[in-house]
């Protein structure tokens, strides 16, 4: 699907000014980040992201209206100044026909590229129960080995498997700190959703429900 294609089927959920708008999945963060930017503009707000598609290759992101009256001052003026926009026309802090971010809008860009990064990581960063599982598979492997290798090779092989995967869990534990980092330093704060997991949120917003993610 082109940008453009992406773009317009955006502006069509916002024009409808639906409560909940999905993000066309994409196959990177930096342009679900950009299309989340231009939600944004529309008074929309960042609600969660996770992966999809075949391998979880592409990446989902969900959009909340924001209630707030800066949101619907926003969106007017956004309104105002691209009035073609989906139409050919200017995208708010996007260059013509790409989903690069303008100067202005690489920040904002960042931050929410940040608050994607973080929510599809979570699937990579394992849990106790997951870390126990993985290393008994190893375990098993190891076992299979060992009916037509010798005891040497069927250990080696799968204390490489075990090595692989701690080394691909701490580097998902390191990465997700490194931008829990970042958020916090952005002035968010850290929650836990109603699964346990961590969660970055703006000052004064509430884990996203059905509609309101500003509703306690």
């Amino acid at each position: 699907m082109s940008v453009e294609r992406h773009t317009a089927r955006l502006l069509q959920q916002i024009a409808r000014q639906q409560a909940i708008v999905e993000i066309a999945p994409q196959g990177s963060t930096s342009k679900a980040a950009a299309l989340a930017y231009v939600a944004e503009q529309y008074g929309y707000t960042y609600g969660v992201a996770y992966r999809t598609g075949f391998k979880n290759s592409l990446v989902q992101v969900r959009m909340y209206r924001d209630p707030q009256p800066d949101a619907r001052v926003r969106e007017a003026a956004t309104i105002t100044a691209h009035p073609q926009a989906g139409n050919g026309g200017t995208v708010p802090g996007l260059g013509q026909g790409s989903l690069q971010p303008l100067p202005e809008a690489v920040p904002a860009v960042a931050v929410l590229k940040d608050l994607i990064s973080f929510d599809v990581m979570a699937q990579y960063v394992a849990g106790r129960s997951q870390k126990v599982m993985c290393y008994l598979a190893c375990a098993v492997l190891t076992v299979l080995l060992l009916i037509d290798r010798s005891p040497v090779e069927a250990f080696a092989s799968g204390g490489a498997v075990a090595l692989l995967i701690t080394v691909a869990f701490k580097v998902g534990e390191i990465r997700r700190g490194q931008i829990a980092q970042r958020l916090t330093g952005a002035g968010f704060l850290a929650v836990r959703d109603e699964r346990g997991s961590q969660r970055f949120l703006r000052p004064g917003q509430q884990l996203p429900g059905h509609t309101d993610p500003f509703a306690a």
